[in-house]
């Protein structure tokens, strides 16, 4: 009978843990919907992006990736995004995709511009960067050194 007590007090604080730490990592998210306004850039590749990367401006998280989807016309990955309504984003400002050290995640950066006209809601950034695809630039490096000797 003592194991059956132990087993259900050890049980109810597993079950305890996993609540505070799925409130927690809810919390943490930041995702009010009022405080947001939505902006949208195109990229030529969005490798590694996904709902919910980081959008980051200094290396300072601002806001998230909302809706990504292919422009039909262009053919580029259109990003739509949800950015913090306390932070103000020049309209001359560049979005690239950066990866987040040498294993780490994709996400986009935004470099603020020196505008004094600001981006509102559902516009659009234009001039952005999209990733780089590290292993084709490593094979054209390995395969330019062969070439020469």
């Amino acid at each position: 009978m003592k194991s059956n007590t132990f087993e259900a007090i050890v049980g109810a604080v597993v079950i305890f843990l996993a609540v505070v730490f799925l409130f927690v990592g809810f919390s943490s998210m930041k995702l009010k919907k009022g405080n947001n306004y939505n902006l949208s850039a195109l990229f030529n590749r969005i490798d590694g992006i996904k709902l919910g990367s980081d959008i980051r401006m200094s290396g300072i998280k601002i806001g998230t990736v909302t809706k990504q989807e292919l422009d039909n016309s262009t053919f580029e990955a259109k990003v739509f995004m949800s950015i913090d309504s306390k932070i103000s984003i020049p309209d001359d400002s560049s979005a690239k995709i950066t990866t987040d050290g040498l294993l780490g995640g994709n996400y986009i950066s935004i470099e603020p511009g020196g505008s004094d006209i600001y981006l509102s809601n559902n516009e659009e950034i234009f001039f952005t960067q999209g990733a780089v695809d590290l292993i084709g630039l490593v094979g054209e490096a390995l395969f330019s050194v062969e070439g020469k000797e």
